[in-house]
């Protein structure tokens, strides 16, 4: 899928603002757009609240397990969210160092997005 230009300015950039978020859901459904919403909470904090179109929960207690699963991932634009920003914010510095150049993260996480949420969602697609 070829990005749009306002798909690769947002998503070159380490940190997006809630607003932006919001765009870029609505320009990949369009089809215009291809990135990763990853959830780094907890599966309670996740089925509590989330972000519609969250693509992959990965809590932050357990991303060491996955880091062979997480090799796509170098290739394929993604988007951190959390509670509040402090777990997205280490993990930008630990995936930058494990070579991931394509990742952004939202700085205040959940609480900051004033976009479609989901209570009680069925978890999206395990690592595989």
């Amino acid at each position: 899928m070829a990005q749009t230009a306002l798909c690769q300015e947002v998503l070159a950039k380490h940190e997006i603002t809630p607003e932006a978020l919001e765009n870029l859901l609505h320009v990949r459904a369009l089809g215009e757009c291809d990135f990763l919403l990853v959830d780094v909470r907890e599966a309670l904090e996740f089925s509590q609240e989330s972000i519609e179109g969250t693509d992959l929960l990965l809590p932050f207690t357990r991303v060491h397990l996955y880091q062979e699963e997480l090799e796509y991932l170098k290739t394929t634009p993604f988007v951190l969210y959390c509670h509040t920003g402090g777990r997205t914010d280490y993990l930008m510095h630990v995936f930058g160092r494990m070579g991931f150049a394509q990742r952004c993260h939202l700085p205040e996480g959940i609480d900051s997005y004033k976009g479609k949420v989901v209570k009680n969602a069925p978890f999206p697609n395990p690592l595989k």
